[in-house]
């Protein structure tokens, strides 16, 4: 399921990542750990991923608890697919030299990136 989040919306999705159901308020105290939100905007932006099918809501007494529906890794593969086609028109070679050429990377994350490479097989549907 192909799913864009904003910035906000992104992180309203990790707090239920972490905390598994949570209300409005709770998502606002969280979040306003980190930086000023409005607890309005949280509500606005919760609506907004309910229509994205991306959370859902059960009630409890007077109150609304909200969850995932989607996963995180589901969202991360939806984002870099996304930025892959949109920036990249597809290329895993031009994403991964952007990201060598513009960002620091140390020699643990350099390693890495060869162990994967090495261990990579080709996909045989990518050649036609």
């Amino acid at each position: 399921m192909a799913i864009k989040l904003g910035p906000v919306q992104y992180q309203i999705m990790r707090v239920l990542w972490h905390q598994g159901a949570a209300t409005a308020r709770m998502i606002t105290d969280t979040l306003a750990k980190e930086s000023e939100i409005a607890h309005s905007t949280v509500q606005t932006l919760l609506r907004q991923l309910e229509t994205k099918r991306a959370v859902s809501h059960e009630q409890r007494d007077r109150t609304f608890y909200y969850k995932a529906i989607v996963t995180e890794p589901e969202v991360t593969r939806s984002a870099t697919q996304d930025l892959l086609a949109r920036v990249f028109r597809g290329s895993i070679t031009g994403l991964v030299a952007h990201l060598l050429e513009s960002e620091e990377i140390s020699e643990d994350e350099l390693a890495r990136l060869r162990e994967l490479v090495n261990g990579a097989t080709p996909d045989p549907e990518a050649r036609k």
